[in-house]
């Protein structure tokens, strides 16, 4: 084709790249919060792994290569689909406080639960990801752990996000010397591309494929014995030890009695689509709640990001969560109403307190109490990756791993943190998810599934705390309702309410906040001010909106995939 033949198609729209280069594949597609993750799954997956295999090997690899937002010894909740079957389960990879964090250890810590090992509960990813592999993968520990144990051994070069997350947060690895002397460059935040080596990371990861390797029989029973190996062998006892010698929580028992959960996800509907999430153990179910209240309304007719579709977004937010906050907790200690809260009708109820105006508080709930929360909202907590895989057969995995670096010290011998998430639980005794020992803290990773007539369309999911649930709802409401692209979809400004209280410790409140991304335009951002919401600016791409990670199955068969500039993600198909 000539260049006067290009010049001359007047009758097609004008070219606009997206900040991402987009994956399209025919066979299998993979996008991941990392460029090495996504490169980790798809060797995976073109050595013949499925996608359970190569799930794994990314997200064990974000552990090492994304360690200022995941700990290969932090959380993991999971979704995994097998299309044979058309069966969705979920995997619970969010562990228990240990038997010592009582309420009355953290009243004894001055009424607070602190950075440091105060923080801990026993870390599920580690037995998340080999429950997956060994129920429904094909491959060993050893082989979807490779370049995991690789890049932490021979090190890798920091990501310009990882590297300007590590410098903001430089003060806090100096609390604790372990975590200074892995994490710091002879003093000095590590730079973009600088090589980050993780020595005993990569010999806690290769004592497991060990394990494995001694066990012999099937392939399971291998999988299992580097389980094993974490939670009963070498690595369990330098945890426990660290705790013993530090004066932390954990025990040896209280990793040798650990098992995650398998059940089967909860599926809701938006008009004929389904959507799979992971329980009330996290905020997974939120997302049902808010696509519920959604579905009364005609949100193609208020157009795309106008102010009163940014206000109905805004608005069911508020309402949904403020669910979340009386009602979500670990199921084994709190009874959650899952079947009236997830039902349409109790939606039906709840939409009559979308107003016109904007909620400045929680909206009411059936089961009213105040708040126990800080005014001022934070909004800076570190928090997560996320990673999304399809595979040729049409099986689908989603998952969520989690855990930063800076909120408790890497324990020596095992060469990374293990897992803070302590600090989501409360210590206000009539809050559902108030610690106690053996209880899960009300998690905020939580991955989600797209199916149509119970057939895998897309798994997705993000980063982004409290933000996550609300990132996932625009981005799926843009490519279901408003037709978007996926990649598209995934780039369009965004917007994240503040109005409730924040799921990390102190659980700081911003009555009436609404963050919006700058471009959104500032018309509509005065007519959601002037509608009573408090409009924070944000940059024109924030990471704080989350980094919105997907694969979808066309109707065709091919792998579209789409990841999010805001955090660097990264998408490969073939």
């Amino acid at each position: 084709m000539s260049l006067d033949s290009v010049s001359s198609q007047q009758s097609a729209p004008a070219y606009r790249p997206t900040s991402t280069v987009q994956a399209i594949g025919s066979r299998w597609g993979v996008a991941a919060g990392h460029a090495l993750a996504a490169e980790a799954a798809a060797h995976v997956l073109g050595a013949g792994g499925n996608a359970i295999d190569a799930g794994v090997a990314a997200g064990l690899c974000l552990g090492v290569v994304h360690p200022d937002m995941v700990s290969v010894a932090g959380v993991a909740p999971i979704l995994v689909h097998i299309a044979r079957t058309a069966e969705t389960f979920q995997v619970s990879g969010v562990g228990p406080y240990p038997r010592a964090s009582t309420l009355e250890y953290f009243r004894g810590l001055g009424n607070q639960i602190p950075p440091g090992l105060p923080r801990t509960v026993v870390p599920a990813a580690p037995a998340a990801w080999c429950m997956a592999l060994e129920r429904w993968g094909t491959m060993s520990f050893a082989e979807v752990a490779t370049a995991a144990t690789e890049h932490a051994g021979r090190g890798f070069p920091l990501s310009s996000f990882s590297a300007y997350q590590m410098t903001a947060n430089a003060d806090k690895y100096r609390r604790w010397a372990t975590s200074a002397a892995l994490y710091l460059n002879n003093g000095r935040p590590f730079r973009m591309g600088e090589r980050l080596v993780q020595a005993e990371l990569a010999e806690t990861l290769a004592r497991m494929a060990r394990a494995e390797a001694k066990a012999g029989g099937s392939r399971a029973a291998g999988v299992r014995a580097a389980r094993d190996e974490f939670y009963r062998g070498e690595t369990a006892k330098r945890i426990a030890e660290y705790h013993r010698v530090e004066k932390g929580p954990m025990t040896l028992d209280d990793l040798a009695d650990f098992e995650v959960e398998v059940e089967r996800a909860i599926v809701g509907t938006y008009g004929s689509w389904q959507v799979g999430v992971c329980g009330f153990w996290c905020q997974g179910p939120v997302l049902l709640q808010m696509l519920n209240l959604i579905e009364g309304t005609d949100v193609a007719a208020l157009g795309h990001n106008s102010p009163a579709y940014l206000h109905l977004l805004a608005e069911t937010v508020k309402v949904a969560f403020a669910d979340r906050e009386a009602y979500y907790g670990d199921p084994h200690f709190v009874d959650v109403p899952a079947e009236r809260l997830l039902s349409k009708a109790y939606a039906a109820e709840r939409r009559a307190l979308i107003r016109d105006r904007a909620w400045r508080e929680m909206p009411p709930t059936g089961e009213r109490r105040g708040a126990a929360a800080i005014a001022g909202g934070s909004g800076e907590s570190l928090d997560t990756s996320y990673v999304a895989v399809v595979d040729a057969e049409g099986n689908g995995f989603s998952a969520t791993p989690s855990d930063p670096n800076v909120d408790a010290p890497v324990v020596g011998g095992v060469g990374c943190v293990v897992s803070g998430r302590g600090s989501q639980g409360w210590l206000d005794p009539a809050h559902k998810s108030v610690v106690a020992p053996g209880k899960r803290p009300r998690l905020t990773p939580a991955p989600a599934m797209l199916l149509r007539d119970g057939k895998l369309v897309m798994p997705f999911g993000t980063p982004g705390g409290d933000v996550q649930q609300q990132a996932m709802l625009q981005v799926m409401l843009n490519h279901v309702v408003f037709d978007m692209p996926l990649q598209q979809a995934i780039e369009a400004p965004r917007v994240a309410s503040r109005s409730f209280p924040d799921s990390f410790w102190p659980h700081a409140f911003a009555p009436g906040k609404l963050e919006v991304e700058r471009r959104v335009p500032k018309e509509t951002r005065d007519a959601l001010t002037a509608r009573g919401h408090d409009v924070s600016e944000w940059p024109e791409w924030e990471w704080r909106a989350g980094a919105v990670c997907a694969v979808r199955i066309a109707a065709d068969g091919a792998r579209w995939t789409g990841a999010d500039p805001r955090r660097g993600a990264h998408a490969i198909a073939r």
